[in-house]
């Protein structure tokens, strides 16, 4: 007996060490991979480096200075007509982004290719984006790059050919650059991976740049790029842009072809990706679009509709009809951009427009049942798939631990911090696996929802909508703590409407002042947390969002460009 004791005991012993063996090995391997991608990219960096004083050496009368401080549209104009070459402005960019991402970690390779160089200067045809450098977020495949999402798993699979937005950028002239850094997953807005590390805001190294495309709103705003390519399914483009202060627009779903693009969820279609270009201002926003929206991207993917971009309706005088709100009953913005959204009202007045006041109806409800849990109505189990052998990130350690939680645990945990956190709560006691036919009445819900809006839009008779952001810029590691604050942007993923940002202010030390008082619409652990989150942001830029109708892209612009003019003009006469 005893001898059998003493076996079983030995067993498992042996079992155990045998176990934690593995886990380490395995531990090491994923240690070692990601040691061999952070030492690839260092000597991508150095390539950069000797590529850039290569161009330098050869030219020794360039003067970057004045190609940086070009507009899109002014650089596109002298490449055009021969007054810069696409080496010059290539090797600027690219000696820029090198000292950018030196100070934010915002770059996570290197993609130029020299003969994309020689073959738009042999071609007799320039496109819209003739020999402009374009940076992409990782997770738009580029041939010959890894698209990691922050995963080490998909380390060392460079994709076989570039997404269908990146050749129509090609075909238009542009040459992609450099690949930008994102959250692990996509699924957070701030910018953080176990491979390549936090990216930091450019203004304020203790806050967050905003994400999914954190690597391009940092790289942007810093000036290492003139033009990024992003995505968004419930801010991914706008939060970046507006914590940052550059512009950004998410498109309708399927304006600009996703075909090549890597999402967080595959096979999720609760809430509407949307692609489209981050930029220093709104013209620049428009010719990338109509750059996009051309005979080559419909052909690439029939999938997407054949709707040109609309200049006269962009290049429009009229006076518009605007929609407009400053708050909402779900969660309330900070006092920063409730300013924000109450003095761009006032200017729009002021020059012609008509500001009608417009509250998204039902939106505690809306909100509620549809914020979080619309990512994970599998009951979270696709999302965590990704994670399984891999690092988490500090930033998604709190999602991955409650998905991974039995369902009863979480609503039991829903409970007890119901009295301190309801919407924490509701959203907690929805994370669980969806049936069919469950699945089917969310549609169903979202459809009926997404008409009543749409009859009270057309019932007003409004051309655009003016609504806050979510900012500003966020303490670097708040965002897994503070998600009720997306529903001014989940709202137009669900609904799969067009939205920008615009930044049009800045964070005052009486925005400050009053912060301290802030209650929100709950006055709970949510809204203490958002404004701590928010504090401390003096001089940090501030922005508004502007929203139009489905596949009305071109009107969203118009509104857009209405703001930053007015803002401009505004800041010249102060």
């Amino acid at each position: 007996m005893r001898m059998c004791v003493a076996l079983v005991s030995a067993f498992l012993g042996c079992s155990l060490a045998t176990l934690l063996l593995l886990k380490w090995r395995k531990r090491r391997q994923v240690q070692g991979k990601i040691a061999k991608a952070r030492s690839r990219r260092q000597r991508v960096f150095e390539q950069m480096g000797r590529a850039a004083q290569r161009f330098q050496e050869q030219n020794p009368n360039h003067q970057p200075e004045p190609i940086l401080s070009l507009s899109l549209p002014e650089l596109c104009q002298k490449l055009e007509d021969g007054s810069l070459t696409p080496e010059s402005v290539v090797y600027t960019y690219v000696d820029k982004a090198l000292r950018v991402t030196a100070d934010v970690n915002c770059i996570t390779d290197y993609i130029a290719e020299e003969s994309q160089l020689l073959r738009i200067n042999s071609e007799g045809e320039k496109g819209l984006l003739y020999g402009v450098p374009v940076s992409i977020k990782d997770s738009i495949n580029c041939k010959g790059s890894d698209t990691t999402l922050g995963f080490v798993k998909r380390l060392f699979q460079p994709a076989a050919e570039d997404a269908v937005i990146v050749q129509v950028l090609k075909h238009q002239g542009a040459i992609p650059f450099v690949k930008t850094n994102v959250p692990q997953s996509l699924l957070s807005y701030d910018c953080s991976n176990p491979i390549f590390g936090p990216t930091v805001h450019p203004l304020d190294h203790t806050k967050s740049p905003g994400g999914s495309s954190g690597g391009e709103g940092s790289l942007i705003k810093s000036g290492g790029s003139i033009l990024g390519i992003g995505t968004d399914i419930g801010g991914s483009i706008r939060i970046p842009s507006g914590f940052c202060g550059i512009c950004g627009l998410k498109t309708t779903s399927n304006r600009i072809s996703k075909k090549g693009i890597t999402p967080c969820i595959p096979g999720q279609r609760t809430v509407s990706v949307g692609v489209g270009p981050m930029a220093r201002d709104v013209d620049s926003l428009a010719l990338c679009l109509k750059a996009l929206l051309c005979k080559k991207m419909f052909h690439l993917d029939p999938t997407v509709p054949p709707l040109p971009f609309n200049d006269q309706v962009y290049t429009s005088s009229r006076p518009l009809r605007i929609g407009y709100h400053e708050t909402n009953s779900y969660s309330m913005p900070s006092p920063s951009v409730r300013r924000a959204v109450l003095e761009t009202k006032e200017l729009l007045e002021r020059n012609g427009h008509v500001l009608v006041p417009f509250e998204p109806h039902q939106m505690a409800h809306f909100i509620s049942n549809f914020n979080g849990a619309s990512f994970f109505r599998d009951g979270g189990a696709t999302f965590l798939q990704s994670f399984e052998g891999e690092p988490v990130d500090p930033n998604l350690k709190r999602t991955v631990l409650l998905l991974k939680l039995p369902y009863w645990i979480r609503r039991f945990l829903a409970w007890i911090i119901s009295p301190i956190a309801i919407r924490q709560s509701i959203t907690m006691s929805n994370l669980y696996e969806r049936s069919v036919k469950e699945l089917w009445k969310d549609h169903l819900e979202i459809e009926e929802y997404c008409r009543e809006f749409t009859e009270e839009w057309k019932r007003l008779e409004l051309d655009v909508l003016l609504c806050p952001t979510m900012g500003p810029a966020f303490k670097s590691g708040s965002s897994g703590r503070v998600s009720e604050v997306i529903s001014n942007y989940i709202l137009y993923n669900l609904l799969d409407f067009p939205a920008g940002v615009v930044p049009v202010t800045t964070v005052t030390k009486e925005d400050e002042e009053e912060l301290k008082n802030f209650k929100g619409h709950y006055n709970d652990l949510g809204d203490k947390l958002f404004a701590k989150a928010v504090k401390e942001s003096v001089g940090l830029p501030v922005a508004v969002q502007c929203v139009a109708l489905p596949w009305q892209e071109e009107l969203c612009l118009r509104l857009m460009k209405e703001v930053e003019n007015l803002t401009r003009e505004k800041s010249r006469n102060q």
